[in-house]
């Protein structure tokens, strides 16, 4: 029987018969919560690229198609979160996007990001099922919409 104690996340998702739900690129500029948050996603499932600038993010968007794009780049600058985001979402393959946010006021402190038409995923410690839950309805709503796409273009 594996541990998680034994075996890193990396290894978790490359069990046989265990297969990656979604790419998500997560680009945040904190270590600690990176690495935090790349375990957790890669734990749940989902094939993660974690980087930590704006630059580093918009290049593996140029070279990787991804179902979500996460951002908490505060400490690189306060627009460079609401910039890579919209980069994103001019790509052809149009993924979910997502501010990061550990705290409200964070948000209301900064009117760049508040006008930002991403979703706005609050993390906590003690309610990882909430970000989890966040991070796949984003991936399905995003899903929800290409299928719709695609119909209406067969019609």
């Amino acid at each position: 029987m594996l541990s998680f104690i034994q075996t890193g996340p990396e290894e978790l998702t490359s069990l046989p018969g265990r297969r990656k739900v979604a790419r998500v690129l997560l680009a945040d500029s904190d270590l600690p919560s990176r690495l935090a948050l790349q375990s957790l996603l890669t734990t749940a499932g989902y094939g993660v690229d974690s980087v930590a600038t704006s630059g580093e993010a918009m290049s593996r968007l140029d070279r990787q198609s991804y179902q979500l794009v996460m951002a908490d780049l505060k400490r690189e600058s306060t627009v460079a979160s609401s910039h890579l985001l919209a980069y994103a979402r001019q790509k052809d393959y149009l993924p979910a996007t997502a501010l990061l946010c550990s705290d409200l006021s964070e948000l209301e402190a900064s009117p760049a990001e508040q006008s930002a038409p991403d979703s706005v995923v609050r993390m906590s410690d003690e309610n990882v099922s909430y970000l989890l839950f966040k991070v796949a309805e984003l991936i399905s709503e995003r899903a929800d919409r290409r299928i719709r796409r695609n119909l209406g273009r067969v019609s």
